[in-house]
This record gives C-alpha cells, structure tokens and sequence, in this order.
C-alpha cells in the first residue's frame, strides 16, 4: 500500500510539472487567448466564420484576400470602382489565439495577413477582383511575397458562401494553367480580426511606403474598362465543340497559323476584336495597322488588364506570349521598340483566337460602352 501511494504522489508531480512546461511554452501565445466556445479546429460544415467586426449590407458582397504585406493589397482594392471598403486584418490562425502585429509577425500563429474586401457586385465583379488579385501576386512562392518573408505572407484567398467559392474556383483553375507550381491557398475563412488602427489605409497614410506591389500595377488596374465577369470562360467541352480544329490548335495549344492566309491579317473594317472563346473585347480597328507580317498587328489593346503575359522561349527564341485575362485563350506575341507601330508595341495576333464585330454590329453586341474607342 505504501508504494502504491508513492507511486501515485509520483505520478502526479510528473503531471503538474509537465503541465507547468506546456505552459510555460506557450505563455505567448495563449496569453491572448480566445474566447470561442471549444477553440477547436474550424469544420466549414458546423461552423460559421468569424468576422465579429464585419456587418453585412444590402448589396454589398465579401471576399479576403491575403497577398503579401497587407498595405499594398488594400490600397489595390481601394482603388478599384465598385469596392466600398478594404480592411487590413489577419485571418484562418490558430483558433487558440486572438492575434496581434506582434504575435503574428512570429510566424508562429498561422494567421495570414489578408484583406477584407467589400464590394458592389453591380458595379464589380468578383471575377474582376480576383483576376487583380492574381496580376499582383507570385501564386508560385510559398510564405513570401517581395521582399517579405514568414507564414504571415503566404498567399491565399478565403470565402463565405457558395457562390464565392464557386467563382474564387473556376477563376483559380484557369489561373494555374499558367504555372507549373501553384501555391495560393483556396480556402473558406475561418476567422478574420482587424488589424492595429496604425495599418488601416497605411499607404494613405504613408504614400512613400514599402509594397511589392507597385505604383504602376496598382494604376493599370485602377483604369480597368473591361469586367471580366461579363465574359465567362465556357466549359473545355463547350470549347471544344465550338471551335473549328484550326481555331482549337491555336487558342487551346499555343498553335500559329499561316502568315497571308488568316481572316484578318488585311481587315480595314471599322469595329472590335474580341476573344473567340469567351468574347471578352481586347482590340479596337482604330488601333490595328499594317505590320508586313502577314498577322494581323495592333499597337495598343483596349484594357490593358485584359492580357497575361507570359515568356515562352519555344524554338530557342525569347518571346512574350500574350494570352487573355478570361478566357485564357493564347492569342500571339507581343513585341516592343517596332518602327512601325504608332507605339513602339506591335501586338502579333492570330486570326483564329479572334472574332470581328462590325461597328454597325457592336451596341446589338452588348458592346456600346466601348463606341469611344472606334474612331
């Protein structure tokens, strides 16, 4: 009986100071320590997301996006017509932890910083959005984004609802056709908490401020013309059954078609070009001269968002392969410091990735928001 009570006087010392070392090792962090009911693991399908700061309004939609230090992602977002508000702040940490500038920036929380970013859905789309989202981020670097280093800077974007996945989805699976690795986290927000006051519209604030997303990013995408939303990517089905064999080699597997012999390579018609698999408008006629290539050949697009650019050293050549933002159709090359081109840029098209709507045609088109760009 004596050694049994030994034994058990043992037994508990060892619990209490394991418990005392737990502790002691993770002061930090449970310092902070939240208040949610079991601070368990976040399941999309019993819980709800946790935003106790955001209050939803009558046509106004959300979407989070961690890209990076979180300055520049909100002075992007700011500047997009249509989004109504943008608030630095960290998301999907440890459930444990209720995080702060100074826990988060350990890297050992796993809170993300990410945007909250609320929009009109009448006036932007999400497609919009999280097509600019991807111009301003490496999507293949894990836990970093410039000069920015940890966990805190790991890419992702994080939905509430159906519909918003379904988008933030279908957008990302085109997106990823473009790179070999692929890291972005595609994921339903756990839980999101405002940033210090001090982060709020820092680059306001601090014009002069560090961002690896840079002044002119954020201005070409400020002036977008074109929503991406309007033009929707079909099925690779529906693509395929819509598309002559010639027009399938060239937007599906980067083909090139025959130089002289093309719908359009001597088109003078007035009107626009748009995407042939989505419709998307990408040239207007007043922007298209006569290169002597045999391609039809455009000095300027209507949106510059519109286009990905992408290097493509196939044949031993050093090229910049232009593809479309939705339809992520390849369309030709770009080529720059042309004498010919009224812009020192000769964008080289092929026919088959394009479709012609004659200026009589373009307002019957749905396209009469872009008449001023027809002289």
């Amino acid at each position: 009986m004596r050694n049994s009570k030994i034994l058990l006087i043992l037994t508990l010392i060892a619990i209490v100071v394991s418990a005392c070392n737990l502790a002691a090792g993770t002061k930090e962090l449970v310092s902070t320590q939240s208040t949610i009911p079991g601070a368990e693991s976040f399941d999309p399908i019993t819980q709800t997301a946790i935003d106790n700061t955001y209050t939803k309004q009558e046509g106004v939609d959300v979407i989070y996006f961690a890209g990076g230090c979180f300055w520049g992602v909100e002075k992007l977002m700011q500047s997009i017509r249509g989004v109504v508000a943008a608030t630095s702040g960290y998301a999907n940490g440890k459930a444990v932890i209720v995080p702060t500038y100074d826990l988060v920036v350990t890297g050992e929380t796993g809170y993300r910083e990410t945007v909250r970013v609320e929009y009109k859905p009448e006036q932007v789309s999400l497609d919009a959005l999280i097509f600019a989202y991807y111009q301003v981020v490496d999507p293949t670097v894990e836990n970093a984004q410039g000069y920015d280093v940890g966990t805190q800077y790991q890419t992702g974007i994080y939905y509430t609802g159906e519909e918003a996945k379904i988008a933030v989805e279908r957008i990302t699976n085109i997106v990823k056709q473009r790179y070999e690795e692929f890291v972005v986290e595609i994921k339903p927000l756990e839980r999101f908490y405002e940033a210090e006051e001090y982060h709020q519209d820092y680059l306001v604030k601090n014009p002069m401020g560090y961002c690896h997303i840079s002044r002119d990013e954020i201005a070409v995408i400020t002036n977008i013309i074109v929503d991406p939303g309007d033009y929707p990517r079909p099925t690779d089905e529906a693509i395929k059954a819509m598309l002559t064999e010639l027009q399938y080699n060239v937007t599906q597997q980067a083909g090139t078609e025959a130089a002289f012999r093309n719908a359009y390579w001597d088109n003078h018609a007035r009107g626009l070009y748009v995407d042939i698999v989505t419709g998307e408008p990408l040239f207007s006629s007043s922007d298209k001269f006569d290169s002597g290539t045999g391609w039809p050949s455009f000095s300027r697009g209507i949106d510059e968002n519109a286009f990905v650019y992408i290097d493509d050293d196939s044949f031993g050549v050093t090229r910049t392969e232009v593809r479309s933002r939705a339809g992520n159709t390849h369309l030709g090359h770009v080529f720059y410091n042309e004498s010919l081109s009224p812009t020192g840029t000769r964008y080289c098209i092929n026919s088959a990735a394009l479709r012609f709507v004659p200026y009589e045609e373009i307002e019957a088109e749905g396209y009469g928001y872009l008449m001023d760009y027809i002289d």
